[in-house]
């Protein structure tokens, strides 16, 4: 195989920067009218059929090949260019059950909000789609670009991949990219190597008792009482039996029982999160919420509780080697001081179903708020908003310009090489 010499692989990746920076900016008129309808018309998991409806009817007119409803309704567009590798590039489709109240002239107004940014990952999927297609003498190989839904519950990639994502479409990618809008300043990238984001499972734990009248009870069993002291205990999981030094976090986010202040519930419903990196932490917090919880309904001589403990996605792995050979890129295309390596989030992301198929993966974060701000937030001063908060609004230029620029520089630095080949 003929080598490509190093300092024919900097000049192309220059000419690429050049030529995806300039066609994304050409074309940002139209990705920013997109953008505003998408922000404006945010759908929930596996609802989002007016979403996916809008991108593969944009994926149609770049010269995609289109399928809809693929793990419900997720998208797949297909671009063959020759012989080469496939590379995968995922959205996220979903919004969030929640009112937006940025106050933007484009917000939402029907009960769900795009506060995760998913609406900027879709408006930089399409420009990146564009701008690899105008480009496609500079590579070969075949674009997986799918449109996925439901990541907001943890569950569309798992969707897609079960209705056959890989078998149905040409097998499995050489590469898969994704990214996401994150509260840095705009014009930055921001990624790492390894884990960039957390296992994430569901604590979703029933408590039994007996319900009776709120002046007498000990004619009752209360299993308020219980979920209480479950929900105080359950933390001495985190504080005293896991490694301080390693992540993780057990979140009671929701409880549920009774109905009016003198009657005692015959349940009460405990829902949480669990966070963590390393698998074997997860293991001993999955196995302390089991414990806490029998223990807390044994206590009271109650019976066991229903405990279900609901895997979702697991950490992303980012691949060493695709980040080393991307941040190159990256760097070149936005500058140094611009391209930064992060730690990794707390947050969970089932882009990990699609590497933990022995896919290698990059992830990787895009500003989306004024320099000036994010340095006034990180002094002390007014915070930006974060990702699912009612108030997040990304400043769409530059950000999609960035985040666009960005996947497609990402893409052709693993597929220029096949058309380079003699």
């Amino acid at each position: 195989m003929k080598r490509i010499p190093i300092v024919a692989l900097l000049a192309a990746a220059a000419a690429h920067a050049q030529d995806a920076g300039t066609l994304i900016n050409g074309m940002y008129p139209q990705l920013e009218a997109i953008y505003k309808d998408l922000h404006a018309h945010p759908e929930i998991a596996f609802q989002e059929e007016r979403t996916a409806a809008r991108l593969a009817a944009e994926m149609r007119k770049i010269g995609f090949e289109v399928t809809e409803k693929v793990g419900k309704t997720g998208v797949v567009a297909i671009y063959k260019n020759g012989a080469g590798p496939m590379v995968l590039v995922r959205t996220e489709l979903d919004g969030l059950p929640m009112d937006e109240k940025s106050g933007l002239p484009y917000a939402s107004k029907n009960g769900a909000a795009h506060s995760c940014g998913h609406d900027v990952h879709m408006t930089a999927w399409l420009g990146a789609a564009r701008a690899l297609v105008a480009l496609k003498s500079q590579w070969k190989g075949t674009l997986m670009f799918i449109g996925q839904p439901a990541e907001e519950t943890v569950s569309g990639a798992k969707a897609m991949l079960d209705d056959g994502l890989f078998q149905r479409f040409g097998g499995k990618p050489d590469y898969a990219f994704a990214l996401h809008s994150w509260p840095l300043a705009y014009g930055t990238i921001g990624y790492n190597s390894g884990a960039v984001s957390s296992n994430s499972d569901a604590i979703e734990i029933t408590f039994k008792g007996r319900g009776g009248h709120g002046s007498a009870p000990d004619k009752a069993l209360d299993p308020i009482t219980i979920a209480a002291r479950f929900v105080v205990d359950v933390q001495t999981v985190i504080s005293r039996e896991k490694d301080p030094k390693e992540f993780g976090v057990v979140t009671i986010g929701a409880i549920n029982g009774g109905t009016v202040g003198n009657i005692i519930p015959d349940t009460v419903r405990v829902r949480g999160t669990i966070r963590s990196y390393s698998p074997a932490v997860r293991e001993k917090l999955l196995a302390g919420v089991r414990r806490v919880a029998n223990a807390s309904a044994a206590m009271a001589d109650a019976p066991a509780p229903d405990v279900q403990l609901i895997p979702g996605g697991l950490a992303i792995d980012n691949n060493d080697a695709l980040v080393t050979r991307t941040e190159g890129v990256l760097k070149q295309a936005f500058g140094d001081a611009n391209v930064s390596r992060m730690p990794a989030m707390t947050a969970s992301e089932d882009f990990s179903q699609y590497v933990n198929q022995g896919v290698p993966g990059m992830f990787f974060f895009t500003g989306v708020y004024a320099p000036q701000d994010v340095a006034a937030a990180d002094k002390g001063g007014k915070p930006v908003a974060f990702n699912h908060s009612p108030y997040y609004a990304p400043v769409p230029e530059p950000s999609i310009k960035t985040a666009a620029q960005a996947m497609t520089l990402a893409v052709l630095n693993v597929m220029s090489a096949a058309a380079a080949k003699p």
